[in-house]
Order: C-alpha cells, then structure tokens, then sequence
C-alpha cells in the first residue's frame, strides 16, 4: 500500500492463520522454506560430487541444529546477555524472536565439523567450500521473515520506497529503509555469485577459495547494509560501529586471509577426478 511521499504502509500481520492457541506465523514458514532449499542445493551438489544421496539427511540434521543453536546462543551472548543470563528458562523460547546471523555462521562451522570428521568426506574446507551454497538463499529468507514480522528495520528515509512499519510502534510511523528486502536481496547476488563460480571450477577448485569468497562477499554485504540499519540494543548506539558491523569485520577478514592461502594451494584435482569421491 502506498503512503505519504510515495512511501510503503507495511501492516502486514505476523501470523498466516490462527489454529485455535497456536499460530502459524511468516518467519517460521519461511525459515522452513529455507530448509528446503537449503536441502535441494546440497541433494545437488552430492549428486554432482558422487556423493550418496542418503547422505542429504545426516548433512541437514547437522545444519539444522547447528543454525538454530548457533543463532540462538549468538543473539543471548552477543546481544543480551544480562537479559537472558537473568532469565534463563527464556533462552529455549525461540519463538519469542531472538536469532543472530553471525551465531548462526559459528554454529554451522562447528557442525560442518563434526559433519566432515566421516571418511566419506574428503576435507573440512572440501565441505565447507559445498555447504555455503546453501547458505544465502537462506539467508534471504530469513530476512522476508524479518520484513513479515515489522522487525530489524532502517534509519528513518524521505526515498519513496521507505516502509511506514505500522504494527512496529518503536518506528514512528515514519518512512523507513527497508534493510530487510536490502539484505534479502544482497544474498541472492552473493548466491548467483557463488553457484556460477563452483559450477564453472567444480571439483577443480583449490579447497577454500569458494568459501572465502562467501565470507567476503556474505559478511561484506551485511558489514554495508548495517550503516542502514538501527540498533538492535541500546549499549550498540555508545559504539563507534554496531554490533553487527563488529562482528563481521573478522569474518570477512578470514575470508580474505582463506582465499589467498587457498590460492597457493594445488587445484582440487588428479588422476581420479573424473571417478565419485567416495571411491577415494
């Protein structure tokens, strides 16, 4: 709906439909419809890989668990840890809201880990380099749940595509930058960037490349798209940059250090290149 100045009146509800005490709400579908890419990409990547198919359920049962405990661990500690630490029995309540992107990214590498610890997967950054596919497009996704729920918005704007966030009363009824459709769309380039670079290098890739271009290009985005952003907690606004900006500075310059180590690295391939991984 078109507001004052050109500007988007967003008061669109939470909730699909209400099922007697539960609710079926935007941010959980979408969450679930990240799963499900997330899933078909990596059914994908296995199948061009050769690696068996089965093998999607165990990589997406470890993914599962270690986005969603990764990204409820990262909003308690990074972001409100005297809250939460006060209230423990609150940190299971997800469904409260409370997920931090940059946990989430600990969490997965933790569980990539432990995922790529079976002999059937050649390396740790071997799977890394592969997982990441998955990565963006969820992202993505998880901000439209953003944008649903009237949450994670922008500085105020008098550009005529600004939000008036009305079901959020904390905005001011004022046009908004929505950072959530920014971010949301800052992934999906990150995704056709990354999808076009390992189908043209495949499995002739040096082992970290891919994913060091993913930190730089993921973390990098979000590193831009904070300066748009408000604050999530009050200690950030005493903060030469905020909390999200601080906390993707290492990231991307991982990405950086990867990348160039990668390079120096010898390609991804030999005499059995053309045969599946898993009769390596």
């Amino acid at each position: 709906m078109v507001g004052i100045l050109g500007s988007v009146t967003w008061d669109v509800s939470d909730k699909i439909i209400d099922i007697g005490p539960l609710a079926l709400r935007w941010y959980g579908l979408f969450f679930a419809i990240a799963f499900v890419i997330g899933y078909r990409i990596i059914q994908y990547v296995y199948k061009k890989e050769g690696i068996p198919l089965a093998e999607c359920d165990s990589i997406a049962m470890y993914m599962v668990i270690g986005v969603v405990v990764g990204a409820r661990l990262g909003h308690v500690l990074f972001y409100q840890p005297d809250y939460y630490f006060a209230h423990p029995g609150e940190i299971l309540q997800i469904w409260q809201g409370g997920l931090a992107s940059h946990g989430a990214a600990i969490g997965i590498l933790i569980s990539i880990w432990l995922y790529s610890r079976k002999p059937i997967i050649p390396s740790y950054l071997w799977m890394l380099d592969r997982i990441i596919l998955t990565v963006p497009l969820g992202g993505a996704m998880i901000r439209l749940g953003n944008l649903m729920n009237s949450e994670i918005y922008g500085h105020p704007t008098d550009l005529p595509w600004g939000f008036i966030f009305v079901r959020s009363p904390e905005s001011g009824n004022i046009p908004r930058h929505p950072t959530q459709i920014y971010e949301a769309i800052g992934y999906i380039v990150t995704y056709l960037i990354l999808i076009r670079y390992y189908n043209k290098h495949g499995r002739g890739m040096r082992q970290g490349s891919l994913f060091g271009i993913f930190l730089i290009l993921l973390f990098g985005s979000r590193f831009i798209w904070e300066f748009f952003k408000e604050n999530q907690v009050a200690f950030e606004n005493n903060l030469p940059l905020n909390l999200g900006q601080l906390l993707s500075i290492p990231f991307v310059l991982a990405g950086i250090g990867l990348y160039i180590y990668s390079q120096r690295k010898r390609p991804d391939t030999d005499a059995n290149a053309s045969a599946p991984l898993v009769e390596r």
